[in-house]
């Protein structure tokens, strides 16, 4: 084997080794939306209950998120809206980032997060994810519960 041979084929087997977690969470995320939606998450208990609001009456940044992904399978973009409006607006963002991580994996290059880790970054997602808790326990953002 010449050693261009050589080199090409270590390079695919780095490229597969480098590809296997994000593509083995790309199946797994698939088969949890081909799982939501085969069983509907709006029949009440189908999927569980959540526990922030089954111990203290407060829906949790996450309550409903499973009924948009299920409602996204449909192409029902405003019922995802309507469940759960922080998911579906974080959507693009993790897609994103998600195609950040395969082109990555892909190129062998590592990606440059250095806005992910700024302080910045973190405090307004946090605000985010906090003002959208507090609102949707709030008669005022009523329309924000799932």
């Amino acid at each position: 084997m010449t050693s261009a041979a050589q080199s090409s084929l270590t390079d695919l087997r780095g490229r597969r080794q480098r590809l296997s977690v994000p593509l083995t969470t790309l199946g797994a995320l698939g088969l949890a939306t081909a799982a939501l939606r085969l069983r509907d998450p709006h029949e009440a208990g189908s999927w569980g209950y959540c526990p922030s609001y089954l111990l203290f009456g407060v829906y949790c940044p996450g309550c409903g998120g499973l009924r948009a992904v299920n409602d996204l399978t449909h192409g029902d973009l405003i019922g995802a809206a309507s469940s759960n409006l922080l998911f579906v607006l974080a959507l693009p963002l993790i897609a994103w980032v998600f195609g950040v991580w395969l082109w990555s994996a892909w190129t062998g290059r590592p990606a440059r997060w250095t806005w992910w880790n700024t302080r910045a970054f973190r405090v307004t997602c946090l605000t985010a994810i906090v003002v959208f808790t507090v609102l949707r326990n709030l008669p005022i953002g009523s329309w924000l519960a799932p």
